[in-house]
């Protein structure tokens, strides 16, 4: 157990000494990977009613024009452009997600990493490494309290991302130790989202926030903002305020030998994480039995399916998308599940809603959160049973970076067919050989 008078200067040590030489390069790859689906994830969400309320509201009071919006011609200032993308990032719940917390890690890190290229020079390989450290951090403040912090209702993304970005925006930029314990300070004192808001607006505010106040944290300690020496675990620091006694361990234990961001899974559904397993046994079964007559559905799996998905009375598309109950539906109804099956029309569709009310969940501690059983009871009297162990796009079962490439390709063609964004592929799979990335975003955005 860790000295609890200095946690954070231990972690802030660990981060300011930790070189580019000490990641290897399958890591390395895997942000490319992360950066490649948070592009995917950051267009299919740039255009929504969500986006589009907070772009209208915060540009009445940003003066600059200093960092682009993904997939789209205005630009805005730079706090408020990692905030925007951020949120449109994580609208769909398309995210990447860390296996062990739920974590969507690449959404509050990747967007003010962005905006600060746009503001400084940086290389493609200083981008990658910040975005291995940022990760690194949020995972490993996450893992301490884990899985309590989330099932008390606390949004695990929003409440550690903001120390991710911090972290990941600090190292960009050469914050010595004292300064990242400063940002850290800053960006705890912002910790903030709640499950609550799962299915509305605010819950992608708060991510928004995360990445903002990252970056306005190391900003910040940059010129000498100072903060508390032990902003994690002091008596009134993040851990004791949040109300779950860490497991501090978790912090620095193996620095260096593993990297949280290999844990990363990238979601094939724009839905609730621990749903995709479901998904994965249902539209398999429903390829082989399109028409079947389906009268009666149970899924089991972890509590935290039922916890954050149990809702069958839905009535709109973001609401759906922590339904297992719309997404067995739709799917079963559909034969797919993608953003369409998501929507305000979907959840009307009085076939879906008639299907969502035969769906029943069941706990069951003995499954992870990327596996679950399905059973499908047919008017023929046949019960299926159908079950997996890792759904697709897990860390134990991933997306190839063929997929990835897929996923980003269909965003793209969703809001403008004619756009080519191979450039953008071309130039991911090409930052480590990047000396600067300050056009990257551009390539999200078609021409006039």
């Amino acid at each position: 157990m860790l000295d609890r008078l200095n946690v954070t200067q231990r972690l802030a040590q660990f981060v300011a000494q930790t070189r580019l030489d000490d990641i290897p390069a399958d890591v390395m790859h895997q942000a490319k990977r992360s950066v490649m689906n948070f592009f995917a994830v950051a267009l299919a969400g740039c255009r929504t009613a969500p986006v589009e309320i907070a772009l209208a509201t915060l540009a009445q009071f940003s003066g600059g024009k200093q960092a682009t919006l993904v997939g789209r011609g205005e630009r805005i200032d730079a706090l408020s452009a990692a905030f925007l993308n951020a949120a449109g990032a994580n609208v769909y719940d398309f995210c990447d997600t860390h296996t062990r917390t739920v974590i969507h890690p690449t959404v509050p890190v990747v967007p003010p990493l962005l905006a600060l290229a746009e503001l400084r020079r940086v290389s493609g390989p200083d981008l990658l490494f910040a975005i291995v450290l940022g990760n690194e951090i949020e995972d490993r403040i996450g893992l301490a309290v884990s899985p309590q912090h989330y099932s008390l209702g606390w949004h695990v993304t929003s409440t550690c991302g903001v120390f991710g970005a911090a972290a990941a925006v600090g190292k960009l930029i050469g914050l010595d130790a004292q300064r990242l314990v400063w940002a850290l300070g800053t960006a705890a004192t912002q910790s903030s989202g709640l499950c609550e808001c799962l299915g509305t607006a605010s819950k992608s505010a708060s991510v928004g926030n995360a990445a903002r106040n990252g970056l306005l944290s190391a900003l910040l300690a940059e010129k000498g903002f100072d903060g508390p020496p032990e902003p994690l675990n002091g008596v009134q620091g993040f851990y004791n305020a949040m109300g779950v006694p860490p497991d501090l361990s978790f912090l620095t234990d193996g620095w260096g030998k593993s990297w949280q961001i290999m844990e990363t899974a990238y979601k094939p559904y724009p839905c609730g994480f621990v749903i995709n397993p479901v998904l994965d046994c249902v539209l398999d079964w429903r390829r082989d039995h399109r028409d079947a007559e389906v009268v009666k559905v149970v899924v089991r799996g972890n509590p935290l399916l039922a916890d954050r998905t149990d809702r069958p009375n839905v009535t709109n598309g973001r609401l759906s998308q922590v339904s297992v109950q719309h997404a067995v539906a739709a799917a079963l109804m559909r034969g797919k599940a993608g953003p369409d099956e998501f929507s305000d029309e979907c959840v009307a569709d009085p076939k879906v809603a008639a299907l969502r009310a035969k769906v029943e969940v069941v706990r069951d501690s003995s499954f992870s959160t990327i596996a679950a059983a399905v059973d499908i009871a047919t008017a023929d009297g046949q019960v299926y049973r159908l079950s997996t162990q890792a759904a697709r796009g897990s860390d134990v079962n991933p997306m190839s970076d063929g997929d990835l490439e897929a996923k980003l390709r269909h965003a793209a063609a969703g809001w403008n067919g004619s756009h080519d964004i191979q450039p953008l592929i071309d130039a991911i799979w090409g930052l480590d050989q990047s000396a600067d990335v300050a056009g990257l975003c551009a390539l999200t955005v078609p021409r006039q």
